[in-house]
């Protein structure tokens, strides 16, 4: 407030009046940037892993919702508003004691984790990861449903099963805009490794894997997005409850690569540690591209970190190169 009374202090008297009517002006559209900003919102809601879907205006997230006991059921959340801070929450979307295939490994644990979607032909298809890993390998499942906001009804059967060398977690499905092959990216944590397919036309069933190379610095959650003629695979690397979690990524001329390793677009900072398992989106009616991600809140030291993550939305910039400039993380 000193340098309002020393901005009075120099205006003549007949003046003060203009003054303040340009100081309030000026806060007063400061603040309607703010309010236009994603950022502004954050965190939206708890859980972690979220792919982000736009649909027509709507923005959806589809997390791993952490904020109930069960963790075996998956929800939707939407928004409408320009500043992305209304949230509805839809669901359960799927509920695993509606999948009739997730006891058969003898297990009486399992978990809801890491869901993607993708809209073709009027479906929406859910792709979910089944975990833990241990005792038995985990899965990737896929359901169907006519709205983004489910329900959504599975297939009757996993579509990939892990083995003691490879994890079956965290989908992405990707249809290429040249070829409009469909390709499943998934795997991480346990041996770090990632493994693409290339799907069957009705998207329920794998045709053939593709050889792919795994990127530097892969760990899990693997996001595939495609701008100007490039393809931008990104993914996160470290532990997921230490601050070593982040995000990197590489580019390449193909959906299979070969991969030019970029580097950290998004790391940890002094309160808000481990960002990652994300998904990008384009804001609707702008070309403005957002990352929607988990981080957890008021954290201090490199972990572990106990509670629960937090979802939430920053704006992402592009240089001139088309290269993904460092991320900062924003929010109250």
């Amino acid at each position: 407030m000193s340098g309002f009374f020393h901005l009075m202090n120099r205006i003549p008297f007949n003046g003060i009046a203009t003054g303040v009517s340009l100081l309030l002006a000026t806060m007063a559209s400061l603040a309607a940037v703010e309010a236009t900003s994603p950022a502004s919102a954050n965190p939206l809601l708890p859980g972690a892993d979220p792919h982000g879907m736009v649909v027509g205006d709507t923005v959806w997230i589809y997390p791993t919702w952490s904020d109930e006991p069960r963790g075996q059921r998956f929800f939707a959340f939407s928004a409408t508003d320009a500043t992305l801070t209304h949230w509805q929450r839809h669901g359960p979307v799927l509920d695993f004691t509606d999948v009739t295939w997730i006891k058969d490994d003898g297990q009486e644990r399992h978990h809801a984790w890491a869901p993607s979607v993708l809209e073709q032909n009027g479906k929406y298809y859910f792709y979910y990861s089944v975990g833990p890993q241990h005792p038995t390998p985990s899965r990737i499942g896929v359901a169907v449903g006519d709205r983004p906001q489910g329900p959504f009804h599975d297939s009757g059967k996993p579509l990939l099963t892990g083995d003691e060398h490879f994890e079956a977690i965290d989908p992405m499905v990707f249809t290429d805009p040249k070829s409009g092959k469909t390709f499943l990216y998934a795997g991480g944590s346990a041996g770090a490794k990632l493994r693409m397919f290339e799907l069957k036309p009705d998207l329920l069933s794998l045709d053939h894997e593709v050889p792919v190379e795994t990127p530097p610095n892969f760990t899990e959650g693997v996001f595939m997005h495609f701008r100007d003629g490039r393809y931008y695979l990104s993914y996160s690397h470290g532990g997921w409850q230490r601050s070593s979690y982040s995000v990197h990524y590489a580019t390449a001329d193909s959906p299979t690569g070969p991969w030019t390793y970029r580097g950290a677009i998004l790391t940890s900072d002094a309160t808000r540690k481990g960002p990652g398992h994300h998904s990008f989106i384009r804001k609707p009616r702008s070309e403005q591209w957002l990352i929607v991600y988990h981080r957890w809140e008021n954290q201090t030291g490199d972990g572990p970190y106990q509670g629960s993550r937090q979802v939430c939305i920053d704006p992402v910039d592009f240089d001139s190169t088309g290269l993904i400039r460092p991320i900062v993380m924003t929010g109250r």
